[in-house]
């Protein structure tokens, strides 16, 4: 099943000074949802998938929710360096946003998790987050009248389990879909949506600055893992699967959209500001064997930078309402 989101124009070119047509095509926003090979779509589920998402009865010490580390007015991430979890410290990694999940594929920063459903149980159960124990917790929302009401109308056969509270999570999070944006207009035709530096900025982007070798499609990721030259002793990817020696220190690539409410950046949160993403990538980053083919250093003028930052703007959306669930006592 697919969910209606937005409607899409004529195919439209960027041709920039330097003769190279850009297709803008290839970044337009989806139609739908895809939700085929998943649990079905209802309203009723992902509903009941919000409730929990928000609900801090889902850990351990009934403090913390999913939305803790990834809070819907921070891009659903967190605006410190990493999350603090349920023991009060610090988090080795930022939380990775859930904006557009729908079309990433493998979860967290070095793609541990197949899929959502799997991807939801890590924070819950891990000590370090929320710190939930998923078999507590299974019977603490079955304490609860309404949620065990609204499990056994949704999942007549099933009602609470660990996989149906997962399942509805999951859900939930594919419909967490950045909102229209300037850069979205611009595509779709209409020219003055964005500045005449955006549009500079945007051919820097898919031309010389290179950002667009791993920022690709609409949700500008290729859902892959690179090492980008970050320092620190995080070897991402190469834990998980060390059958090949450029995945040390590779993390995966994360979208763009709405990421001037996403700060601080990268997997460790150790750039704080846009400016000082740009100024890792003009660096090249540490020259290291695993160190991807496509970071080389690059030199950017004043105004390329400005022209840059400009049109990564564009890619947030102008307003984004998220009304918080009403929880069942």
């Amino acid at each position: 099943m697919k969910r209606l989101l937005v409607l899409a124009s004529a195919c439209t070119f960027l041709i920039g000074q330097s003769g190279i047509a850009a297709d803008l095509s290839a970044y337009r926003r989806p139609l739908m949802i895809p939700f085929e090979g998943q649990t079905t779509y209802s309203p009723q589920l992902a509903t009941l998938g919000k409730m929990l998402f928000f609900d801090p009865r889902l850990s351990g010490n009934k403090n913390m929710t999913c939305a803790s580390c990834h809070n819907p007015s921070f891009g659903f991430e967190t605006p410190v360096t990493t999350p603090i979890g349920a023991a009060n410290t610090a988090l080795p990694r930022q939380a990775p946003t859930i904006l557009n999940v729908a079309w990433v594929t493998t979860f967290f920063w070095d793609g541990r998790a197949p899929n959502l459903e799997t991807q939801a149980a890590g924070p819950i159960d891990a000590p370090a987050e929320m710190n939930g124990k998923l078999d507590n917790v299974v019977g603490e929302i079955n304490k609860i009248p309404d949620y065990k009401k609204w499990f056994g109308e949704v999942f007549p056969d099933q009602g609470v389990t660990k996989q149906t509270m997962l399942t509805a999570i999951a859900t939930y999070e594919r419909t967490v879909v950045s909102d229209w944006s300037p850069f979205d207009r611009w595509v779709d035709g209409d020219e003055k949506a964005v500045s005449e530096s955006a549009k500079r900025g945007f051919e820097l982007f898919t031309g010389s600055a290179g950002c667009s070798s791993c920022h690709t499609g609409w949700n500008f990721t290729d859902n892959k893992f690179h090492d980008i030259g970050l320092p620190g002793d995080d070897i991402g990817r190469y834990k998980i699967d060390a059958s090949d020696p450029n995945n040390k220190y590779s993390f995966k690539t994360p979208g763009l959209r709405n990421t001037l409410y996403r700060n601080p950046y990268m997997h460790d949160g150790s750039l704080k500001t846009i400016g000082e993403v740009i100024d890792h990538y003009e660096s090249g980053g540490i020259n290291r064997p695993s160190l991807d083919p496509a970071l080389t250093p690059i030199s950017l003028t004043d105004e390329e930078r400005k022209d840059l930052i400009a049109f990564l703007g564009t890619l947030t959306a102008e307003k984004q309402d998220l009304p918080l669930p009403t929880l069942p006592n």
